[in-house]
């Protein structure tokens, strides 16, 4: 290359400017896998899988996994693990339940005792893992039995049923209000508000990088990059505005966003998440470089329980009722979400982005396998080999220098934190 030459740019170099700042890419191979997926099953299912009702129970169902997966990310960045979730979000919602029916609480009273209940949950096993040194998975393999017991026994197995308006708030839909344009007009609100958002955020972060003298794409891979969001967006606020009257976006699909947005943003661009990372990336080194690592590990099993609370309030709003069996076998689908999402077993590696996406691939995978005539049987085996076969390719690839998600979402975090100043 002669003197002042532009040097060529890589192809990774070159998509990670059309698809973001750099190390944005780091959850682009799960996305692919996930488009393939949905695509394979569209053509299956004779375009039953991204039909309007389908998408819409797709997220009414499996939101409170993949808030389960915003919580486990960071236990398993960390470097520990949750095993009691789905026992914990058991015995808070049939607490729950037990509140409106036989205590005659408030719907909101009860909501705030479940919170608060979770709390003590979270501050409960946190405190052991933190300050007495008991390994995380021995302390929730006693919260999956105890809390498993205790919904049993403050339930006495019986199902439970719970408020209709706690049922309408957590379980229902954006209203149907407004002229009448064939579509639910609160969800054609919603998604021109996502479109502003974007669009004023991926100005503002040109403007800032900009004016720090940072690289900067050129301005058409930015409109194109726009573009293409804007037009996902508008897919997707035009698939979830077409339901039937009544059942238009979630009310769940909205907290799960909230929630993806708060975490992604405390995990990515606060001090407390660079800590998470750290304690997971190297334990002692956080601890000599001042990270307060026993109030890590506290926040991160606390805030799980907290999480677990909400999905259990969630499900009993879905399913209009609390029962013994309720929570069984979650804290399998939240951990298979986090590591089809890119989370490395070890600790330090990980992002609430991949875990949703990871998360999505595990749902539509037993949505279209049960459209297309699976057994639940055969769906299990399934996704356990889809979650063995994820993991060993990457750790194999890893091994051999070959792609590796994984390498890819280590060098991604590395090279989005020193390029850009926020």
């Amino acid at each position: 290359m002669s003197d002042g030459a532009t040097p060529r740019r890589g192809f990774l170099a070159e998509a990670s400017m059309l698809f973001g700042k750099k190390g944005s890419l780091k959850e682009f191979g799960i996305l692919g896998a996930l488009i393939v997926i949905v695509l394979a099953f569209q053509l299956a299912t004779n375009g039953t899988t991204l039909s309007s009702g389908n998408v819409i129970n797709l997220v009414q169902s499996q939101s409170y996994i993949l808030i389960l997966a915003i919580g486990m990310v960071m236990v398993i960045i960390a470097g520990h693990i949750d095993l009691s979730v789905g026992s914990v979000a058991a015995f808070v919602s049939v607490v729950v339940a037990i509140s409106m029916t036989d205590w005659g609480i408030p719907w909101w009273s009860s909501i705030l005792l479940g919170l608060g209940l979770g709390i003590a949950i979270g501050a409960w096993q946190g405190f052991w893992v933190a300050f007495v040194g008991v390994p995380a998975f021995i302390v929730t393999l006693a919260g999956m039995l105890m809390f498993r017991g205790l919904n049993q026994l403050v339930g006495q197995s019986r199902g439970i049923g719970v408020d209709s308006e706690f049922v309408a708030l957590l379980a229902g839909y954006l209203p149907e209000i407004g002229p009448d344009t064939g579509y639910n007009n609160p969800t054609l609100l919603l998604g021109l508000i996502a479109i502003v958002a974007v669009v004023v955020l991926e100005l503002r972060r040109r403007a800032r990088r900009q004016s720090v003298g940072a690289e900067v794409a050129p301005m058409w891979v930015l409109v194109t990059r726009l573009v293409l969001v804007a037009g996902v967006i508008v897919a997707a606020t035009l698939l979830f505005a077409s339901g039937r009257p009544g059942t238009s976006f979630p009310h769940s699909g909205i907290l799960l966003a909230i929630f993806v947005l708060a975490y992604g943003f405390l995990t990515q661009r606060t001090t407390l998440g660079r800590h998470i990372y750290a304690v997971g990336g190297n334990r002692r080194a956080a601890e000599l470089s001042g990270v307060r690592t026993r109030w890590v590990d506290f926040f991160v099993m606390a805030n799980m329980s907290v999480l677990a609370a909400v999905a259990g309030m969630l499900w009993i709003a879905r399913s209009q009722a609390a029962g013994p069996a309720d929570g069984t076998g979650w804290e399998l689908d939240a951990i298979a979400a986090v590591f089809i999402g890119g989370a490395a077993v070890a600790g330090g590696i990980g992002t609430v982005a991949g875990s949703i996406i990871g998360g999505l691939v595990m749902a539509v995978l037993s949505n279209g396998l049960f459209a297309i005539g699976t057994g639940s049987d055969w769906i299990q085996v399934i996704k356990g080999l889809v979650l063995l076969i994820a993991v060993a390719i990457d750790v194999l690839n890893k091994r051999q220098g070959r792609f590796s998600i994984i390498g890819l979402l280590q060098r991604g975090m590395r090279g989005s934190r020193a390029a850009d100043p926020a």
